[in-house]
């Protein structure tokens, strides 16, 4: 079993990619299906057992919205 490395990369995208990432996951979604997606150069396989949560965060005068999906790999 090949242990991946660790990784914590943020990405900003133009509001277009954006929806179309957000279209995408919402059809996946919808369909029951797996959600693929390639973040800096790696493909990323999100499975339907993910859970998917949003978080608010306030710090002076910035405010932060994060849509999470979370899984594990161990099965």
């Amino acid at each position: 079993m090949s242990t991946k490395e660790e990784r914590d990369i943020e990405k900003e995208y133009s509001t277009s990619e954006f929806i179309a990432k957000l279209r995408r996951l919402a059809d996946a979604l919808e369909q029951g299906e797996k959600f693929e997606i390639q973040i800096a150069g790696e493909r990323i396989y999100v499975p339907v057992r993910a859970v998917y949560n949003i978080e608010h965060e306030r710090n002076g005068d910035e405010e932060e919205i994060e849509f999470q999906i979370k899984w594990s790999n161990v099965k």
